[in-house]
């Protein structure tokens, strides 16, 4: 052997020792590496040693401390929560090996580790139609019973902006006495900033702080107070108070108002600069509980976990327990299939839509062609709509994508696009970052256009930068005539605000869609309200934009997201609720789905914004709210809490997930199937055996009409299977009276693709609908 090749072998060797030191020092360190954990535990277990659960948690942790010095000099920061309504336990900084050996101490139920999350009007009132609802002489007992019961909201979010008319709190009476919440001061928030509106005010930070490291008081208020706008404006959505002349920079002018304007609001700020993390929320959670909200409205949500796996989805099984209703956001990743999340039975899972509202702009080609696309500029800086701009496109004609055509930062050459309109692709980087690299690369404006993602929805946004938004079919079109042309030039108009726009409502492209795969049988997303160009209250150290360059300061702001819908169904919730003061959680979810539309102004079914073709419950669920509708809805199927543990028995799950639910619970195996959870919407599921030609489903009807009300069927017929509804007839001879039928499912085909419909319970004044989706397993 060469003395060269020896030589080669021992440098070989020399690595291979340093890569196997550098491992075992990575992986010491990252056993001392302190991450936040949530721990579940069992309350009734607490030895009678202890006088109270926080002495026990504590010597919980310092059972399982590492013996380090550096562990031992910070072993009293490792406790930053303790959770005690909603939730039972703690969140603590703990290694991993740490995390280990606590997760088999006696005890502790469940240990989840911190989970970070994302945030996911003038208008929307009327086009709810609930102008008519609070004007009109027929809906005299509302209002007063508006009066009668009060309902808070909790609105977890980025904190609340005080001064903003919307949270004024003229003719309100004293807070309700139910109400045991605080408010909480900090840098930018005193005592005096809650009113008879906003009731309450809390911050929680403690898991941020640890995910992040130290809090910087400069870049966020350590306090309710709202730097960010999205809490401000899910606020006003809820429960705003009205605001005459609203508008945004001229656009959207009307009267601003929330969906609840006689609920009150507490405001829990759980997010960040930095994001919003799972201890922060399920803190914000438990303590709303026990402060007495009755709606709790969440416009935040991380990836799709296992159901006893998701803390939000187990603190919100604690508040469902205390009779509070909880709204959730779908997401923002559609028009993916099976892209929710916060898909849980016992959550309100929102979809977005649009409404009847639009901010039309246009684009005027050099060779005489007009495009039709959306804005919401409104600056010094306009064009001269007669004069021509040289126009470019810094892609290609090919389909892949190029980072110049996403006028991402730093890929625009000044020299080629100073002076002219440029085309960008959507995509990526925020829509209106993009107007701000044309901006500082010199161009004179933009036009975004849509990709295959986004389809024909035109989203407006508040530019710095004359800019218009297109869809699609026009973006190529328009790419098309410049790659072609050597002269290409195009002018931008705005046309200020437009009503009355057909077809609406339609679904949201960035909706996220069904099925649920955790469980195909409940069918989510719930329901869909508007979430597209909502205007509401916004922040006042904010521009509209929301970009740090912004320096335009406006009292609203005009925003687009299923964020944005979440807090409608919250608002209405609250309505309901004001109305129903005995009605459940469950109760209340029925009348927003069983009333839902599933057809738009054009009495032609609903459309998706992605495809521009007739949607289906796996993009609109139960369809539509309609929240005239919801307060009479004649019948609802109601859930009790163990109706929903039930359910949990049939996902498979061992003792010890179940658990999560309800330590001393057991299964008693009430439901044959998950299909059978009394929801108001009917999904089931032909497994790939052969054998299985036939499935029977129940549901449970409370009547919450006329005490003497008959109800006849209808369903709608099904290319792969036929139905059965018995009996076919409900007599009801008194009100809360409850009566069961079944559905038989005969299949007679297995089409490839799930089939959809409805279930209809009609009484002459009454139509109680529950959608139908039918899924055929391929047979084995």
């Amino acid at each position: 052997m060469s003395k060269i090749t020896i030589t080669s072998m021992e440098k070989m060797g020399c690595m291979l020792t340093s890569f196997l030191l550098l491992s075992i020092v990575l992986t010491s360190n990252a056993q001392l590496v302190k991450k936040t954990y949530i721990i579940q535990m069992d309350k009734s277990a607490m030895p009678n040693t202890f006088s109270n659960h926080l002495e026990w948690y504590s010597s919980k942790v310092q059972s399982v401390l590492s013996k380090s010095v550096e562990s031992e000099m910070d072993n009293e920061d490792r406790i930053i929560y303790t959770y005690q309504t909603a939730f039972h336990g703690l969140a603590a900084k703990l290694s991993q090996e740490e995390a280990e050996k606590l997760e088999s101490s006696q005890g502790v139920v469940a240990i989840f580790p911190e989970t970070k999350y994302e945030l996911h009007t003038t208008r929307s009132p009327t086009f709810l139609g609930l102008e008519t609802l609070h004007h009109h002489s027929t809906n005299k007992i509302w209002s007063k019973n508006l009066v009668d019961h009060d309902v808070i909201v909790g609105v977890l979010d980025t904190g609340i902006w005080p001064e903003s008319e919307s949270f004024n709190d003229t003719g309100l009476r004293e807070v309700p006495s139910h109400w045991k919440g605080a408010c909480e001061t900090g840098r930018g928030f005193r005592k005096n900033h809650c009113n008879k509106k906003i009731v309450g005010a809390r911050i929680f930070y403690h898991g941020y702080e640890a995910a992040t490291g130290k809090f910087d008081d400069q870049t966020d208020y350590k306090s309710p107070r709202d730097q960010d706008g999205h809490g401000t404006h899910t606020a006003a959505t809820v429960a705003g108070s009205p605001v005459h002349g609203a508008n945004l920079q001229g656009y959207a002018y009307g009267t601003a108002r929330g969906m609840a304007p006689g609920a009150r609001i507490a405001a829990y700020k759980v997010c960040w600069t930095g994001g919003c993390f799972s201890s922060d929320i399920l803190s914000a959670v438990d303590k709303a509980v026990a402060d007495g909200v009755n709606v709790l409205s969440i416009s935040l949500g991380g990836g799709v976990s296992s159901y006893y796996h998701d803390s939000l989805s187990v603190a919100a099984f604690g508040a469902m327990e205390k009779g509070v209703f909880v709204s959730c956001s779908a997401g923002n990743a559609g028009p993916d299939p099976a892209s929710l999340t916060n898909v849980s039975p016992w959550i309100t899972t929102v979809g977005a839509s649009t409404m009847d509202r639009d901010f039309p702009a246009y684009v005027k080609l050099g060779n005489g062609t007009k495009i039709t696309g959306v804005s919401l500029y409104k600056g010094k800086n306009m064009l001269q709509f007669k004069k021509q701009y040289p126009l470019i496109y810094m892609g290609s004609s090919s389909t892949s994508p190029d980072p110049r055509s996403l006028c991402l930062e730093g890929t625009l050459d000044p020299k080629k696009v100073s002076g002219k309109i440029v085309i960008c692709d959507r995509g990526i980087s925020p829509r209106v970052q993009k107007g701000q690299v044309v901006k500082n690369a010199g161009g004179s404006g933009m036009i975004l256009t849509n990709t295959a993602a986004n389809g024909e929805e035109l989203v407006a946004d508040c530019h710095l930068i004359p800019a218009v938004a297109i869809g699609e079919k026009e973006g190529k079109e328009l790419k098309n005539y410049v790659l072609t042309s050597k002269k290409a030039t195009a002018s931008l108009a705005f046309l200020n605000t437009r009503l009355g726009i057909r077809p609406s409502p339609v679904v949201a492209a960035f909706s996220s869609r069904g099925p649920n795969f955790l469980t195909l049988e409940i069918l989510k997303p719930d329901v869909v309200a508007p979430g597209v160009n909502i205007l509401a209250a916004w922040s006042g150290v904010i521009g509209p934009s929301s970009l740090p360059t912004d320096n335009r300061r406006v009292k609203f702001n005009i925003l687009s997201g299923t964020s944005m819908s979440c807090p409608h169904v919250s608002g209405i919730a609250a309505l309901l609720k004001s109305k129903h003061p005995e009605w459940s959680p469950a109760a209340i979810k029925s009348a927003l789905m069983t009333t839902a539309y599933v057809h738009d102004n054009t009495i032609k079914p609903l459309r998706d914004a992605s495809t521009a073709e007739t949607s289906t419950p796996y993009d609109h669920g139960a369809g539509h709210i309609n929240p005239t509708r919801a307060l009479d809805p004649g019948l609802v199927y109601d859930i009790e809490p163990k109706d929903y543990f039930d359910f949990l028995c049939t996902q498979k799950l061992t003792p010890t997930q179940l658990a999560v639910f309800g330590k001393n619970r057991t299964c008693n195996h009430s439901l044959a199937s998950p299909g059978d959870l009394n929801y108001p919407a009917i999904s089931v599921v032909f497994p790939e055996k052969k054998s299985i030609s036939s499935l029977t489903i129940h549901r449970t009807a409370t009547n919450v009409g006329p005490p003497v009300s008959k109800y006849h069927v209808i369903v709608s017929p099904f290319k792969g299977a036929f139905l059965k509804v018995v009996p076919d007839t409900l007599n009801f001879t008194r009100k809360y009276q409850k009566l069961s039928y079944k559905i038989i499912f005969t299949s007679k085909s297995r089409p490839a693709e799930p089939e959809f419909g409805g279930l209809v319970w009609k009484d002459g004044v009454h139509k109680v609908r529950s959608p139908i989706v039918i899924t055929y397993m391929a047979p084995i």
